[in-house]
C-alpha cells in the first residue's frame, strides 16, 4: 500500500506462461524517485530483463503503467504508458496511448501490470479487483482490431492487437478504443507472447490527498486549457492536422522521404481542408478539455480521423495530396495495428530504393492503386511486405540507401523535416526511443509552431533540448498528456506573433546569456529550484493528488532521472555516441541551395548537449551524474 494519494499501491505481476499472479514490491520511495508512467517502467525493465534478452525471447516483459493523475479527473490524463524491448530499435521503448485501459486497470486497483513469459497458445486476459482470468482466444485471433474490441465486454478497458502484431511486424501497435500505443512495435511483442487482448475493470478510485483544493485546482486548470490559443483554439478548430500549412511554411514539412521541407500540394492535405471538406465531429480522449481528435465519416461509419503524423508521412512524404484516401489508410493500418508513423517513413524510402534502382518493389511516389493491398500484404508478411514489416533499417542494410534512410536508431522520424529546425534534429538523435518527435523535446514548437526563434541558430538549442526533454518525460509519466504543456508559452507570445515583444522573446531564446541560464537551470538541483510555476500546473496538481512537496526542481530532477535511466539501460544494451545520429541527408545536404545553414549540425549541437547531461564523450553517464540522481548507490 502507500501514504500518497493518486495511486492504488499494487502493482500486477502476471505470468502468462504458468497462468500465475504475484504483486511486485513497488515502495513509496520509488514512487517518489520515479512517480509513474515510463520512468516507473525503465526502472522496473532494468531491474528485470537482462541486457542481452532480445524484444521476442520469453524473458523480454511487457510493462504498462499509469501515473497519479490518472483517474483523478485532472484535464487530459487518461494517458498509461507501455513500455518493452523494441523489435524494431533493439532498445527500451515507450509508447503512450489515450484510451481507456489505464483508467480501468486503477479501478480494478492496480497502478501497473507486468506481463511476464509466454503463453503456449493464443490467450486473452480479464482483470478485475477480485481475479485474473485466462481466456482462449483461438475464435479471436486473426481478427482485425474493431472486431476483436467488439466481441469483448464493452464496458471495460482494453488493450488489443490486430494482425500485424501477430505476424510480429516490427512496428506493429497496441490499441485501446481509437486510440494507439504506436510507436516502438509494442504490438508484435504482445503477439510474440500470444496475447490477443487484455480487459480491466472495476470500481475502485484513487484517493486524492487535498481533495477540495484539487477539485477548484482543476477548474482553473482547464479554464487556462480553453483559453490559450494553442490548446483552446488551434487544436480544438483543426487538430494536430491544422499544423500541415504552419510546416509547409517553416520548411519543415516532410516531403518525398524527407528531400524537401515543403509540398506544392500542401493545401490539400491541410487541417484546413479536413475540417472543411471531411470533418463531422470533434473527440478527445477520456478527461480531455482540448477535443484534438477528429471524427469523419468512411464508407458510413464514423470512424477516427488521422493526426498530423499520419497525414504528413502518408500525403506528402509518398507525394500524395488524395486526403479522402488518407482518411481511408487511416483506418485500414488502425485495423491491421500497424504504426502509421514507421509504415509511411518505410515505404516512402522503399520508393526512393526502387526510383534509385536499388530494390524493384514496384513502390513509386505518387502512385497511391497498391497501396492498401501493401498495407495488408506487411501485416501479414506476404511478398514484399515481408521485407517492409522490418522497417526502414533493415531494408538500408541489405539495399543500400542508408544515407536517405529516414530513420534514429532504427525508428522512422515523425513528420517534422529537421533540416529548418535543427533543434529538433538533435532531439531526433539523442533520443532514447528513436525517431521520436516528442522524446526528443519537441524543439519545433519554439522553432516555427509556436514561437518562431531562429530554427538555424545553435546557441541555446542544446539547453533547451535538454529542458523540454525533462519535464515532458515528468509529465508524461505523472499520467498528463504533453499537449497541455502547450500552455505553458505564454498565450500573448501565442495570440501576438508579430508584436515587439515577441519578436524579442524569439530573439533572446538564442543568445548566449539565455542559453547559460538554462543550463544553470539543467544542472541544478532541486533545492536551487523550489519555486512553482503557473505556468506548468502539473507542479501544484500532483502536489495536491499525492500530497508529494514539488517543486520546478524536483519536477525537472524527475524526468532527468527518468531519461538517464533509459539512457544507460541503453547503454548497456550497446548504445554508444556512434548511434546519436541522423542519415546524411538531413546532416551533410542542404535542404535549401539559397539557405547555407539549413541542414542539421549534429556533431557540434550534440557535444554541446552531452557537456550539460553530463554525458562523456562517449555518450555514456558519467558516474557523479547517476549518483547526484540516485541511479547508483
Amino acid at each position: 500500500m502507500t501514504k500518497y494519494g493518486g495511486y492504488m499501491g499494487k502493482v500486477l505481476v502476471i505470468d502468462v506462461r504458468n497462468r500465475t499472479t504475484s504483486l511486485y514490491p513497488w515502495s513509496d520511495r520509488d514512487r517518489e524517485d520515479y512517480i509513474g508512467g515510463k520512468i516507473m517502467a525503465a526502472k522496473i525493465i532494468r531491474d528485470n530483463v537482462n541486457p542481452d534478452v532480445n524484444a521476442f525471447h520469453e524473458e523480454n516483459i511487457i510493462v504498462i503503467s499509469t501515473g497519479p493523475l490518472t483517474g483523478t479527473n485532472a484535464p487530459a490524463s487518461s494517458r498509461f504508458n507501455i513500455s518493452t524491448i523494441s523489435p524494431l530499435t533493439g532498445l527500451l521503448t515507450s509508447s503512450n496511448c489515450g484510451g481507456n485501459f489505464g483508467l480501468s486497470l486503477k479501478r480494478a486497483g492496480y497502478d501497473a501490470l507486468i506481463i511476464k513469459n509466454k503463453s503456449q497458445s493464443p490467450i486473452w486476459i480479464e482483470i478485475t479487483e477480485e481475479k485474473v482470468l485466462f481466456h482462449d482466444a483461438k475464435d479471436l485471433w486473426g481478427k482485425k482490431v474493431s472486431i476483436t474490441q467488439e466481441a469483448l465486454d464493452s464496458k471495460a478497458g482494453k488493450i488489443v492487437i490486430g494482425p500485424a502484431g501477430e505476424n510480429l511486424v516490427k512496428y506493429a501497435s497496441i490499441f485501446s478504443g481509437e486510440r494507439a500505443a504506436g510507436r516502438g512495435g509494442t504490438g508484435a511483442v504482445m503477439g510474440s507472447k500470444n496475447i490477443k487482448a487484455i480487459i480491466t475493470k472495476g470500481n475502485l478510485r484513487p484517493k486524492i490527498a487535498e481533495s477540495e483544493k484539487t477539485k477548484e485546482f482543476y477548474k482553473k486548470w482547464i479554464h487556462t486549457l480553453r483559453n490559450h490559443p494553442l490548446t483552446g483554439e488551434q487544436l480544438p478548430t483543426l487538430g494536430t492536422a491544422g499544423l500541415v500549412s504552419l510546416m509547409q511554411h517553416r520548411n519543415i514539412l516532410a516531403t518525398k522521404n524527407f528531400k524537401y521541407g515543403q509540398y506544392d500540394d500542401f493545401e490539400m492535405v491541410s487541417g484546413e481542408r479536413l475540417r472543411k471538406d471531411f470533418l463531422i465531429r470533434n473527440k478527445g480522449c477520456v478527461t480531455c478539455p482540448i477535443q484534438c481528435g477528429r471524427q469523419v465519416e468512411i464508407d458510413g461509419k464514423i470512424v477516427k480521423g488521422p493526426e498530423l503524423e499520419t497525414i504528413g508521412l502518408l500525403g506528402p512524404n509518398l507525394l500524395n495530396k488524395d486526403l479522402e484516401l488518407i482518411l481511408r489508410w487511416n483506418l485500414e493500418l488502425d485495423e491491421l495495428g500497424m504504426d502509421t508513423i514507421s509504415t509511411g517513413g518505410t515505404i516512402a524510402f522503399a520508393m526512393e530504393l526502387n526510383e534509385k534502382g536499388l530494390w524493384e518493389n514496384h513502390l513509386e511516389f505518387g502512385k497511391t492503386e497498391n497501396i492498401s493491398e501493401i498495407f495488408e500484404d506487411v501485416a501479414y508478411r506476404r511478398g514484399i511486405g515481408d521485407e517492409l514489416a522490418e522497417g526502414s533499417r533493415y531494408l538500408s542494410e541489405k539495399y543500400g540507401g542508408s544515407e536517405f534512410a529516414i530513420n534514429s536508431k532504427g525508428m522512422e522520424l515523425s513528420a517534422y523535416e529537421p533540416r529548418s529546425a535543427i533543434g529538433q534534429g538533435l532531439g531526433y538523435a539523442v533520443s532514447n526511443r528513436g525517431g521520436c518527435h516528442l522524446n526528443a523535446g519537441y524543439m519545433v514548437l519554439f522553432e516555427g509552431l509556436g514561437l518562431s526563434i531562429d530554427p538555424y541558430s545553435k546557441k541555446g538549442k542544446a539547453e533547451l533540448t535538454i529542458l523540454t526533454q525533462n519535464i515532458m518525460e515528468a509529465t508524461s509519466s505523472a499520467g498528463n498528456c504533453l499537449f497541455t504543456l502547450y500552455a505553458m508559452l505564454p498565450r500573448g507570445l501565442i495570440k501576438n506573433p508579430n508584436s515587439k515583444i515577441t519578436r524579442f522573446t524569439n530573439k533572446l531564446l538564442t543568445t548566449s546569456f539565455v542559453a547559460n541560464i538554462v543550463k544553470l537551470i539543467n544542472i541544478a538541483n532541486e533545492k536551487l529550484l523550489p519555486i512553482k510555476l503557473p505556468q506548468i500546473p502539473q507542479i501544484k496538481a500532483i502536489e495536491l493528488v499525492t500530497g508529494m512537496k514539488m517543486n520546478v526542481g524536483k519536477l525537472k530532477n524527475i524526468g532527468d532521472r527518468g531519461y538517464n535511466l533509459e539512457r544507460i539501460y541503453n547503454v548497456e544494451r550497446g548504445i554508444t555516441s556512434k548511434d546519436d545520429t541522423l542519415p546524411d541527408r538531413l546532416i551533410k545536404v542542404k535542404q535549401k541551395e539559397d539557405e547555407p545553414n539549413s541542414y542539421v549540425p549534429l556533431e557540434e549541437l550534440k557535444q554541446r548537449y552531452y557537456e550539460i547531461r553530463q554525458w562523456n564523450q562517449n555518450g555514456i553517464p558519467k558516474e557523479a551524474k547517476l549518483e547526484k540522481l540516485k541511479l547508483i548507490e
